[in-house]
C-alpha cells in the first residue's frame, strides 16, 4: 500500500517515513502543497496523510484540488485543533482527522481503518431506487435522474451501502461508526451528522426534508425507499 504523506515539518517526515516503512508500507513524502499534488497524480497513492499548514498552499485548497479527480482516502494531520477546522477539511473531502501532537499508534490504527475501506464490496445486488436515484451496488455506482453519474467520497460511498443494504432498518450510530471509520471511532457521532449531510444534498430532493435517507435521534439512521 502507498502512502503519500505531506508536511512542511523534516522531523515528522522522517519519523513517519521510518514507522511506515517498517510495517512495509511504499511511503512518498512531499514538504509542499504543490509537491504533493504532484505527487499524487505522478505516484498514485492508496492514501494521503496531509498537514493543513503547507508553506504554499493550504491544506484544504490541496484536498479541494485533489476531490476534483481521486477519491483516494485523506487523513488530516494537523495542529489546528478547531472545530470549524475541522469542518473545513472534512467539507472539502477528507475522510479523518488527527490533531498534533499525536500518537503514531493512533495514527497507524486510523490508517488501518481506511485501508479496510480500500477493498471493494463484492456483490451482485439489484439497483436500488432512492427517489429519482439509482445505487448500484455491484458497480458502485450512483445515476440521478438524467443519467448521470454522481460523485461521492469513499466514505460517502461505505456509509449509503450499509443503510441501502439494510432497507427500513434502524442502523445504528455504533455500528456505523464501526463499519466505517472503525473501533476507534464508536463516539465520533459528528462524523455521522456531517456526512449524512453530504449524502442528503447529493441524493435528496430537498435535503432539508429528506424522504429516504432519515435520521432517528440518539439512535442512527434509517434507509426508507
Amino acid at each position: 500500500m502507498r502512502v503519500l504523506i505531506v508536511d512542511d515539518e523534516p522531523q515528522i517526515l522522517r519519523a513517519l517515513r521510518i514507522n511506515l516503512s517498517a510495517r512495509r508500507f511504499d511511503v512518498v513524502t512531499a514538504a509542499d502543497g504543490a509537491s504533493a499534488l504532484d505527487a499524487a497524480r505522478n505516484r498514485r497513492p492508496d492514501l494521503l496523510v496531509l498537514d493543513l499548514g503547507l508553506p504554499d498552499i493550504d491544506g484544504v485548497q490541496v484536498i479541494r484540488s485533489l476531490r476534483e479527480w481521486t477519491d483516494v482516502p485523506i487523513i488530516v494531520l494537523s495542529g489546528r485543533a478547531g472545530s470549524s477546522d475541522k469542518i473545513l477539511a472534512l467539507n472539502a473531502g477528507a475522510d479523518d482527522y488527527v490533531t498534533k501532537p499525536f500518537n503514531i499508534e493512533e495514527l497507524l490504527a486510523r490508517i488501518k481503518a481506511v485501508s479496510r475501506r480500500l477493498r471493494p464490496d463484492v456483490a451482485d445486488d439489484e439497483p436500488v431506487r432512492l427517489g429519482a436515484v439509482t445505487v448500484d451496488l455491484a458497480e458502485r455506482a450512483v445515476w440521478d435522474a438524467d443519467g448521470e453519474l454522481v460523485h461521492l467520497t469513499r466514505t460517502e460511498w461505505d456509509l449509503l451501502a450499509i443503510l441501502v443494504r439494510n432497507p427500513g432498518k434502524l442502523v445504528s450510530q455504533r455500528r456505523l461508526l464501526h463499519e466505517v471509520w472503525g473501533p476507534t471511532y464508536l463516539d465520533e457521532t459528528h462524523y455521522l451528522r456531517q456526512y449524512m449531510a453530504q449524502l442528503r444534498k447529493k441524493l435528496e430532493p430537498d435535503p432539508s426534508r429528506p424522504r429516504h435517507l432519515l435520521t432517528e435521534p440518539g439512535m442512527g439512521y434509517r434507509f426508507m425507499p
